[in-house]
């Protein structure tokens, strides 16, 4: 697994590249814009959680399909913070999900991300390696979710920030 993790990496660097996190259709990248979204007290945080992008500047592009013509491999790049919100007293944090990733979409529904920087991660009771809560993941690292939502990070290098610690 850790020579098909460093070999996605690879690819995932060699494919993103630095080119700039800007919509250009002619060579097949389209915003891939974020929704706000809000969490119940106990799923993520002890306590009712709302993110809300204030900076996305995230595309995307499809790098191959399945045989049915699904996305099977996508990149994603782009600027992409995220204002993390406690609902309950106001306490807020704007978090850098700036990340780049390729995330295969395999069939079944569970998915392979190789992450290059951050990324927002939200883990539930009991569903991933991480303890429950909303985290920055940073570093070089995969991130396979299960058809079930089970979210396995392997860091190769990188840290976890807490975010629920920060708006407690």
């Amino acid at each position: 697994m850790r020579r098909t993790a460093l070999a996605t990496l690879t690819l995932a660097a060699a494919l993103i590249g630095t080119q700039p996190a800007t919509a250009d259709t002619e060579s097949g990248w389209e915003p891939a814009p974020s929704s706000p979204w809000d969490v119940a007290a106990g799923v993520r945080c002890d306590f009712p959680v709302h993110g809300e992008p204030v900076v996305d500047e995230v595309v995307r592009r499809v790098l191959s399909t399945h045989p049915d013509g699904s996305e099977r491999r996508v990149a994603y790049k782009g600027d992409l913070v995220i204002r993390v919100t406690n609902t309950e007293t106001g306490a807020a944090h704007d978090a850098d999900a700036s990340g780049s990733a390729v995330v295969e979409y395999r069939p079944g529904g569970s998915q392979l991300w190789a992450v290059h920087g951050p990324v927002l991660v939200g883990v539930g009771e009991g569903q991933g390696t991480l303890p429950r809560g909303l985290y920055i993941v940073d570093g070089v690292y995969t991130m396979d979710i299960s058809a079930t939502g089970y979210k396995a990070v392997h860091l190769v290098r990188g840290t976890t920030d807490d975010l629920c610690a920060r708006i407690d």
